[in-house]
């Protein structure tokens, strides 16, 4: 698959101009009857905020993907969506209109890994993903930045270089968080394949295999996702975890 990178600015500040622009001239009118002439109510527009429509916008985008049917989690999507938006504005060199998500709160066994081209509105791959063998077995529950601690991270990445080590084609994640996944260089936390990430490891143990830490996919998947999103994209790791929830600044 030959896809284009494009910047990933423009389409969140044509974001924010629609956002704004609907704040500043939309109305919303209700109808009523009365002696047969129809009476028209007009209120302002700063009845609604800002967020309640940013909120049914990117509702209105995760239904037009199709994101619900494929099982992704709403809240992922829009924690991810508004992550996004922040780094962007940071200037933190992203460099595609591509987000990852992997979705933690589905179990391993779900293709819970999601490769998606916001301009287009596709989802480029839906597939398997390991968490870190002391994170869980079937679902990931348990998660943090120490090394060795053999856990996931959550969080906010930028997928970085991409190198030949001792599982093969991998890449290399710079995580956005400090904290919650800062560490993740230092520990090695990268993209790689492992024969674990199959079908057939889900029918023989009940669940994936499990990594020490590492988003670790599918051997015939691992080459293309990774030349597609290496270099400047974002990935995002996300579970309702209140401890995250509270201590991210991005995830808000």
């Amino acid at each position: 698959m030959n896809i284009k990178k494009k910047p990933i600015f423009k389409p969140f500040i044509i974001f924010s101009s629609l956002l704004f622009s609907v704040i500043a001239l939309t109305s919303f009118i209700s109808f009523g009857k009365k002696d047969n002439e129809t009476a028209i109510k007009i209120l302002p527009a700063s009845s609604v905020s800002a967020e309640e429509i940013e909120s049914s916008m990117i509702n209105s985008l995760f239904e037009e993907i199709g994101l619900d049917d494929k099982g992704l989690n709403f809240k992922a999507f829009e924690m991810a969506f508004k992550g996004l938006k922040k780094l962007g504005s940071k200037d933190n060199q992203l460099e595609s209109d591509l987000i990852t998500i992997i979705d933690f709160s589905q179990p391993s066994t779900q293709k819970r890994l999601y490769v998606i081209d916001i301009n287009s509105k596709e989802v480029l791959y839906q597939t398997y993903v390991a968490h870190g063998k002391n994170s869980g077995a079937k679902m990931a529950t348990r998660f943090s930045n120490k090394i060795s601690s053999y856990q996931s991270s959550l969080g906010f990445y930028k997928t970085a270089n991409t190198y030949n080590g001792k599982h093969g084609y991998s890449l290399r994640l710079e995580g956005l968080e400090p904290g919650i996944n800062s560490n993740a260089l230092s520990r090695a936390i990268v993209m790689h394949s492992a024969d674990y990430v199959s079908e057939k490891t889900i029918s023989s143990l009940g669940y994936l295999g499990r990594s020490l830490g590492c988003p670790a996919i599918p051997k015939e998947l691992n080459k293309p996702i990774i030349n597609l999103i290496k270099g400047g994209t974002l990935m995002f790791i996300y579970h309702p975890a209140e401890s995250y929830l509270k201590q991210s600044r991005l995830a808000g």
